[in-house]
């Protein structure tokens, strides 16, 4: 069997990184925040000490990091390597178009395989394996990498070349954005207007305008908990991302703007459904 690394062990690395070892793959991780591998302690994982030792021992690496500047980081060390040739990189992070397309190029001058592979769905649907994964790359590379897709996702779709992967995930996250803001002033108005939020949301759950994002947000709305399932700060990141990438529609300003003022006002850590206390 293939020897797996994974390098990123956030709210989303963890679980998604689990699965593969629950399936059986022979598994190493890193982090560079040390305690962050603790839960694979006393398992059949092994912790590599450092970026060079995970990919040195190992055929394909996984990569799930939390924005430009972190993949950037830990790529410009791999691509300092000369152990890649050969290799299948897999970049499961949000980033630019831009950096994915670059180290995709960077990668293949050195005879090495890049997919990019961000993911639609929060913590819960990492837990599960069910996530929708979306994938940028080469169809022999996606051959090669769709056991591990189908441990961690229900659904895998080839969108294209290295980037389209990650504008197919920008594009989601855009209509999120535009979705749970929605959800928010739909809420407060309703509430205005004296009718009570679970009466509300369950009649938008049992109706036509409902959907998975609303049911899975609704209950944050009903107890006013919002630990973050997806955090508005990466929101943000991604509709900042969105905007790099082209987009500029009437909604766009406003969208930024909110979710701006939002971050600004100390809520970047809370799920992004925390964007109704900022309205209210």
């Amino acid at each position: 069997m293939k020897q797996i690394g994974w390098i990123g062990l956030g709210n989303m690395g963890t679980p998604m990184a689990s699965n593969l070892s629950k399936a059986g793959f022979p598994l190493k991780v890193f982090n560079r925040s040390t305690e962050k591998a603790k839960p694979f302690e006393n398992t059949n994982v092994r912790i590599a000490q450092n970026v060079t030792e995970l990919v040195t021992q190992s055929d394909i690496i996984f990569t799930m990091l939390s924005n430009d500047e972190a993949v950037a980081m830990v790529y410009d060390e791999i691509l300092g390597m000369k152990a890649v040739e050969g290799k299948l990189f897999i970049d499961m992070s949000t980033i630019s178009e831009q950096l994915c397309v670059s180290i995709a190029q960077r990668l293949k001058q050195k005879n090495a395989s890049f997919l990019d592979a961000p993911v639609a769905g929060s913590t819960q649907p990492a837990a599960n394996g069910t996530l929708t994964i979306m994938v940028g790359g080469d169809a022999a590379d996606l051959s090669v990498a769709l056991p591990y897709f189908e441990k961690l996702g229900k659904f895998i779709k080839h969108t294209g070349p290295n980037g389209k992967g990650i504008a197919t995930k920008l594009s989601v996250n855009y209509y999120l954005s535009i979705l749970y803001l929605g959800l928010a002033e739909t809420v407060l108005f309703a509430e205005n207007n004296g009718i009570n939020r679970s009466d509300l949301l369950e009649i938008i759950n049992e109706s036509a305008c409902g959907s998975g994002a609303s049911k899975v947000k609704t209950p944050m709305l009903i107890n006013e908990d919002y630990s973050p399932a997806f955090a508005l700060s990466l929101m943000h990141k991604d509709i900042l991302l969105a905007q790099k990438n082209g987009v500029n529609f009437a909604l766009t300003a406003a969208i930024i703007e909110t979710y701006t003022q939002a971050l600004n006002s100390g809520m970047g850590n809370q799920d992004v459904m925390s964007i109704i206390k900022y309205l209210k």
